[in-house]
């Protein structure tokens, strides 16, 4: 290795470790201006993405007083799982009494359970928080699906797609609607993405995909709604006779 490589090299562990001893400014640096009575999300929760990645949008709470109004001042600390990354655990809230945070979930597929806390008076206030890393399956079903599905089975419009659920006489599943679709198997999943409803006694209102989405597409999807689902999915897994 010549003397220019090893420099280089040096450079760069000095930098990595560098890094690595970058923190978030802890909440004894903050001074709060008052304390709160209740916290609420505002947004940014029930979000999914990719393991390993930031949430596409921030997680935005609230903290009120006793009267329900917003609080300048009052101290937030976002809380989470091993894996977890907060672009700022701990926050001061804003003139219109919220805190804002960007999310990182962990590189492990599934629901992560996170909090944001707000000391009030006499005790900490807590809100629970559900977001969702999807692996590379479940994220390429909540692609197809947002091209292909989310029109009419998701029932809230975008700037970037217009719903078209209230259109609708039979009103289709969201795909999270765990309370209806944790009780079909897989294999009717895909005979209805595939074939459309009428394949098992559904609405023909759902049109057969089969001819515009790959098998790997439709087990996508259907690996995506298994993921997403409320209450969560729980798998049949292998059952042996009983003697």
């Amino acid at each position: 290795m010549t003397r220019r490589s090893v420099t280089c090299a040096v450079l760069l562990l000095m930098g990595a470790v560098a890094g690595c001893k970058r923190h978030p400014a802890s909440s004894s640096a903050l001074k709060p201006t008052a304390v709160g009575a209740a916290i609420v999300e505002s947004s940014g929760g029930k979000q999914v993405g990719p393991t390993g990645m930031e949430l596409a949008d921030p997680l935005v709470v609230q903290v009120n007083d006793d009267q329900g109004n917003a609080l300048t001042g009052a101290l937030v600390e976002f809380h989470g799982p091993a894996g977890v990354r907060f672009r700022t655990a701990a926050v001061l809230t804003d003139s219109n009494g919220q805190a804002t945070t960007a999310v990182t979930l962990g590189a492990i597929t599934g629901r992560y359970q996170l909090s944001a806390t707000t000391p009030g008076k006499t005790q900490v206030f807590t809100l629970p928080v559900v977001e969702t890393a999807l692996g590379y399956q479940q994220e390429l079903g909540f692609i197809v699906a947002d091209k292909y599905c989310s029109r009419c089975h998701d029932p809230e419009s975008s700037a970037e797609r217009v719903s078209n659920y209230d259109n609708l006489e039979v009103k289709p599943h969201p795909f999270n609607d765990g309370t209806t679709l944790n009780k079909m198997s897989d294999a009717d999943l895909t005979a209805i993405i595939q074939h459309g409803g009428p394949a098992l006694n559904r609405s023909a209102l759902m049109p057969p995909y089969g001819n515009t989405l790959s098998a790997p597409d439709v087990a996508a999807i259907v690996a995506y709604i298994r993921a997403v689902a409320v209450p969560p999915y729980q798998s049949a897994g292998t059952f042996y006779e009983q003697k």
